[in-house]
């Protein structure tokens, strides 16, 4: 094996690593936010349970950030949430969610 093998299974490996903690900052984040929304939206128990597990899978295959900002938003206008204010939110869950998956590396 010569060097520039090495080296681009080195490259191989960081871009899995990287793109595995995308995904968990990300299932994680939606799922801090889900249970933010969840007690905006006055859910408990299996409900809320409900509400974030739809969020979190629903956002594995096909929604954007924009796509999340929008339902919650919409599931929270009736409440006096704004869209901006739901973004901030999901920001602050990333930043959270972050945290904790570098806690527990």
């Amino acid at each position: 094996m010569t060097t520039f093998d090495k080296r681009e299974q080195g490259f191989e490996a960081k871009f899995a690593h990287d793109e595995e903690l995308v995904f968990k900052a990300t299932a994680r984040s939606n799922k801090l936010l889900g249970h933010w929304a969840a007690a905006q939206l006055e859910l408990s128990g299996a409900a809320a349970a409900s509400y974030v597990t739809a969020l979190v899978t629903d956002n594995l295959e096909s929604q954007t950030i924009d796509g999340v900002v929008g339902k919650v938003s919409d599931d929270l206008a009736g409440k006096g949430v704004t869209r901006e204010q739901v973004a901030q939110k999901l920001q602050d869950c990333l930043h959270q969610a972050v945290q904790q998956i570098e806690a527990k590396a």
